[in-house]
């Protein structure tokens, strides 16, 4: 370039497009975070709709009062920290700290397995007793409750493992922080689900 051409040179030129392609990025980010949002508005409005069924039927006289297993307190102290693994993960990834923010991964990720499985026994220990789901509206509407939510958390699981295979590519690095920042929201969000049914299932 000569001295002429430096002289002339309008900086604006290349500062835009280096904002373009910033923009491009933010862009993309926002448009994944609607996109979450707007799943859990619709997410929200299931689990509203059966919250409310549950209460209603629990007026009914032939409504029996459920014994919730005391794994769930257990059960729900992990997904606390599963939810807290997560906000980890998140922090480190907007301070570019990849080990830390892989190690936050993996523990979110066994903790929320670990609840799973949780959930699991807690099936187990109710059928044992003969808390069937047949038998009673409320034994139902544990099973549901407990079910859908475990499978939202497992849908979760699958994009936490994608997100895994996508840290190890080339020139996905700010896709994966952002998509980190996002899980992170998803795992707070179910965590307070769960807290609403455990709420519900306990008091009726």
């Amino acid at each position: 370039m000569s001295f002429l051409s430096k002289i002339t040179e309008k900086p604006w030129e290349h500062a835009g497009e280096i904002e373009g392609l910033h923009d491009r990025l933010e862009n993309g980010y926002s448009a994944n975070r609607t996109g979450l949002f707007l799943f859990l508005a619709v997410v929200s409005s299931l689990f509203t709709l059966f919250m409310i069924t549950y209460y209603t039927r629990s007026q009914f006289p032939d409504w029996e009062v459920l014994a919730d297993p005391r794994i769930l307190w257990v059960n729900t102290a992990v997904l606390v920290l599963a939810s807290v693994a997560l906000q980890m993960a998140s922090n480190a990834a907007k301070q570019n700290k990849t080990s830390a923010m892989r190690n936050s991964l993996i523990a979110g990720g066994v903790l929320t397995l670990a609840f799973i499985a949780g959930q699991l026994i807690a099936w187990d220990q109710m059928v044992k007793a003969g808390y069937y789901a047949a038998d009673n509206p409320a034994n139902a509407f544990f099973y549901l409750f407990t079910g859908l939510h475990a499978l939202h958390l497992l849908g979760g699981m699958w994009f936490l493992v994608s997100l895994g295979f996508r840290m190890k590519q080339t020139g996905a690095k700010d896709k994966v922080l952002h998509s980190v920042s996002l899980c992170a929201i998803y795992w707070h969000y179910l965590l307070i689900v769960w807290l609403a049914l455990f709420t519900l299932l306990l008091r009726t």
